[in-house]
């Protein structure tokens, strides 16, 4: 589980393809503190460490991980959000996050806001009831706010800190980004909809 407060920004250093998956080399300064099989999430995706050496380590993204997400779409020099798995004991200063991702969505405007930035993204109608104003959204591993939401977009207002300190700062309008819809709401919706067949809930 994670928070979707980020820890730090890595780079992609390199890409091999085995078969329909890929393996991304990531360089950062916390390599030194990742072991072997631990999961961390890159841009919102939960993958687990395979290999490291000094500052760079190795994740695999199967052909799933890479249709589902944007990860298909990573290249060298790119650079990732990351954040190691929360502890029980940890502040959950975001909100909970399972580094799975639901859906993508697409970059459709950023607006400077003379201290600040809104940036605007569409996301899959099917998606809908789960973003409500002033609830959590997850994006690109990201903790955030949804605001203005719309049948297929919503809106997020995002501050000097978060925009230095993620990868909110490369973004362009058309970009791909990936979108974890918040939790609590994913079960309540899971209910009514068994409710509304009549089936057990």
């Amino acid at each position: 589980m994670f928070t979707g407060i980020i820890e730090h920004l890595g780079m992609i250093v390199g890409i091999e393809i085995e078969g329909e998956n890929k393996t991304f080399a990531i360089q950062s300064t916390l390599t030194p503190e990742l072991k072997i099989d631990q999961s961390v999430s890159h841009n919102g995706v939960c993958l687990t460490v395979i290999h490291k050496t000094d500052d760079i380590y190795k994740v695999t993204a199967i052909k799933e991980t890479l249709d589902i997400t944007a990860s298909g779409t990573w290249v060298v020099g790119q650079k990732v959000n990351l954040e190691r798995a929360a502890k029980l004991h940890s502040r959950l200063d975001g909100h909970i996050v399972q580094g799975h991702v639901d859906s993508k969505a697409k970059v459709t405007k950023i607006e400077n806001e003379n201290g600040s930035w809104r940036f605007s993204f569409e996301f899959p109608q099917e998606f809908a009831p789960l973003i409500i104003s002033k609830g959590s959204v997850c994006i690109d591993g990201v903790s955030l706010t949804a605001i203005a939401p719309t049948h297929q977009s919503f809106q997020v207002a995002i501050i000097p800190y978060t925009y230095e300190h993620t990868v909110f700062h490369q973004y362009k309008i058309g970009d791909e980004v990936n979108i974890e819809y918040d939790l609590i709401g994913k079960y309540i919706l899971r209910k009514e909809a068994l409710a509304h067949l009549g089936q057990p809930v």
